[in-house]
């Protein structure tokens, strides 16, 4: 797509380099990080805007529903302990490091030209950008609900990778903080859609970016268990039923996938039931 249009990949690196420039330039101390490979500047930038994505995100959000708005969203025994959220925190700093390689590996296919990824809109208009991102939002969405999917029909996978996450299977046990509490392969694998999509979808460049660092934001709401009845979102409403119930609501964005395979359960079911 890139060379179709006339861009080179020098222009996505000279994009990724800035990014670079930006975050580490502000956050790490001295210009050592300079010297670096690029694949490894772009890991570090990565890396240290994964972790403040997560920790600004997760306390921020604890801030809100735990002390300030205490038991307005969440019933006083749903609230997990200190110990617990700190539990979480270390799982998902240990598998930070992993996660945050697969944006490189996706920027390097990028930057080499070897993706359908573009990198101004006007190379295909706005009508088509929003059409390629609702293909790329669907090819993703797909994507992730099966690979989900599978990491539970797997006995293998979930024994041994997905196991690691569910052991949040109460609300009381579920917080931000256990959005990125996985094992860091599972934490991958779920996240392989949006690097797929880029072979089969033009894809933006900077929206893909910004979609693969919004995961921490989304992974962190849906895990505070405040049911957000906005449809067809899968809020945590849904996904705190998928904690809890272990075969239902795999989807990630949204309930349509669910709602296609027959795996969708709401959240006015289990009220009903109770």
């Amino acid at each position: 797509m890139a060379a179709a249009h006339g861009v080179g990949p020098n222009l996505f690196v000279q994009e990724t380099d800035w990014y670079n420039e930006i975050l580490l330039g502000a956050v790490v101390p001295g210009d050592w990080w300079r010297g670096m490979p690029h694949p490894m500047r772009s890991w570090l930038r990565n890396t240290v805007g994964g972790f403040l994505l997560y920790f600004l995100t997760g306390f921020l959000w604890c801030f809100v529903i735990y002390y300030w708005k205490r038991h307005a969203y969440i019933p006083k025994d749903s609230i997990p302990s200190i110990e617990a959220m700190k539990k979480q925190i270390i799982v998902a700093s240990k598998a930070m490091v992993v996660y945050c390689a697969l944006p490189v590996v996706s920027e390097h296919m990028i930057e080499s030209g070897w993706t359908r990824c573009y990198f101004h809109v006007s190379e295909v208009g706005w009508p088509m950008y929003f059409v390629y991102l609702a293909l790329y939002l669907i090819f993703v969405e797909f994507g992730i609900y099966w690979m989900h999917r599978e990491l539970h029909d797997i006995k293998p996978l979930y024994k041994y990778l997905h196991a690691t996450h569910h052991i949040y299977n109460k609300e009381n046990t579920l917080s931000p903080f256990a959005g990125l509490a996985f094992h860091p392969i599972d934490g991958v694998l779920q996240a392989v859609p949006h690097v797929f999509a880029l072979f089969f979808v033009p894809a933006h460049f900077r929206t893909h970016t910004a979609l693969m660092f919004l995961e921490v934001i989304w992974t962190s709401n849906i895990h505070d268990c405040i049911h957000g009845k906005v449809w067809p979102v899968m809020g945590a409403g849904y996904h705190t039923i998928h904690h809890t119930t272990y075969r239902h609501n795999y989807g990630h964005y949204t309930v349509w996938m669910d709602w296609m395979f027959g795996t969708l359960r709401e959240p006015e079911d289990i009220l009903k039931k109770d």
